[in-house]
């Protein structure tokens, strides 16, 4: 489990990173999405689209209000991945 999570967890940080252009060492997993690392409602839309791709999950819009912090974003595709 600790290998697939760290994978998980390298691939949720390289997607922010490349979508946001902001520094790795800021997205700790503590991070506010919006707050700290300054997604607005479109970055939001495509990240969603984003993770649903790379991990072929789907991710309804009501789930999303649940991803606030990087850590919500990679325990929900944790969950969510077959």
């Amino acid at each position: 489990m600790g290998k697939n999570k760290d994978k998980i967890t390298e691939r949720v940080k390289t997607i922010l990173t490349d979508k946001l252009g902001i520094a790795e060492t800021a997205v700790t997993p503590d991070a506010n999405l919006s707050r700290d690392l300054g997604i607005d409602s479109l970055d939001y839309a495509e990240l969603i689209m984003e993770f649903e791709q790379e991990f072929d999950i789907r991710i309804p819009y009501q789930d999303t209000e649940l991803l606030v912090s990087v850590k919500d974003v990679e325990e929900y595709i944790r969950s969510n991945i077959s």
